[in-house]
């Protein structure tokens, strides 16, 4: 071969593998993760897959050989302020409750679901007691704090809608959990739509739970789950896939009963509750359903309605179809490889 013709050769092959890793995208130097804190501490907690997440540290451990970092940032003005940071591109992914993840999606927001976080959690109504507040229909023209934008409110507002009920019965307040809950102790307010934390003033004799969602057969009870954004998805996902798996592996920890007490000791240290408040939440919650990560019928089906009443109750301006929104590839394939690990076993 002459000379001139094989340094064109090698210099088109260069070209080649150039332009070949040009189209490739460089490894992000982080993976940003934003989460709701709620915390009542000084240490963030969210509680679930995210929690289990941290303390065994997989996903630093997934990615410390590409030397690529796990950025937590947790908002205490909960999903709100986590859809700011996804719409300012401060974040590549979020667990998120079902309304703030809604409206996200339904201004634009460019996520995708990737899998579930957690289903059917407990919401309860309370009460100052002795304030003769048995019912829902007992609240009418009552002051009653909801923290608005978040899951609370559109999981207060299923609840009222099981009764044949709307918010413009009431009057509603918003005001976070915490402030929700300080009001309430100092009589401000009637009633308040929460969560667990509850527990801890009924103890306390601060207030009466006379309904939660549970009576409800489910309704005014929440989902979470756990979002990434499309840029990211399309340009790193290789990267989703592992991230994915390694929370399987987190689930798959949660899920099982003899994890239990070890997993209310985590969320009771994390997040300073009473480990009491936390064993009467989970009670009766079948672990292996209540972190089911499962995109499964019905878990969409949940969603969609969320997204329905959301649009019926104006929370968002109009509604969408669930199954375009949801990104199962990610989580079957880290589902089948779980389940080659457990057999191997």
């Amino acid at each position: 071969m002459k000379t001139p013709l094989r340094h064109l050769i090698t210099a088109l092959g260069l070209a080649f593998t150039l332009s070949a890793h040009a189209a490739e995208p460089a490894k992000p130097a982080s993976i940003r993760i934003a989460v709701p804190d709620l915390s009542a501490g000084s240490k963030p907690s969210a509680g679930g897959v995210v929690d289990v997440l941290r303390d065994q540290q997989l996903l630093e451990k997934e990615f410390a050989k590409d030397g690529i970092r796990i950025d937590w940032h947790f908002f205490k003005g909960a999903g709100p302020v986590v859809n700011e940071a996804l719409a300012n591109g401060q974040a590549d992914f979020a667990y998120l409750g079902d309304l703030a993840a809604i409206v996200g999606k339904a201004n634009g927001l460019d996520t995708r679901v990737l899998s579930a976080g957690v289903r059917g959690v407990k919401s309860y109504l309370g009460v100052v007691p002795g304030s003769g507040i048995k019912t829902l229909h007992d609240l009418k023209g009552k002051r009653v704090a909801v923290f608005r934008g978040t899951a609370n409110q559109l999981s207060f507002a299923s609840a009222l809608a099981s009764q044949g009920l709307t918010e413009r019965e009431l009057k509603v307040i918003n005001l976070d959990f915490n402030a929700a809950n300080a009001a309430l102790a100092a009589k401000q307010i009637d009633a308040t739509w929460g969560l667990s934390s509850l527990l801890s003033l009924r103890e306390r004799g601060l207030v009466e739970l006379p309904v939660n969602s549970r009576d409800l057969e489910g309704a005014g009870s929440t989902q979470a789950v756990l979002l990434g954004t499309g840029d990211f998805i399309r340009k790193y996902p290789e990267l989703v896939q592992r991230l994915v798996n390694a929370q399987e592996r987190a689930s798959t920890w949660l899920r099982d009963e003899h994890n239990r007490e070890a997993y209310v000791d985590l969320v009771a240290s994390n997040a300073n509750w009473p480990r009491s408040i936390l064993r009467d939440d989970l009670a009766k919650e079948d672990l292996a359903h209540y972190f089911d990560p499962r995109l499964d019928a019905e878990f969409v089906g949940q969603l969609q309605q969320g997204v329905d009443l959301a649009a019926k109750e104006r929370l968002i301006r109009r509604g969408f179809q669930v199954a375009d929104w949801i990104e199962p590839r990610f989580l079957d394939a880290a589902l089948q490889q779980e389940q080659a690990v457990q057999a191997t076993r």
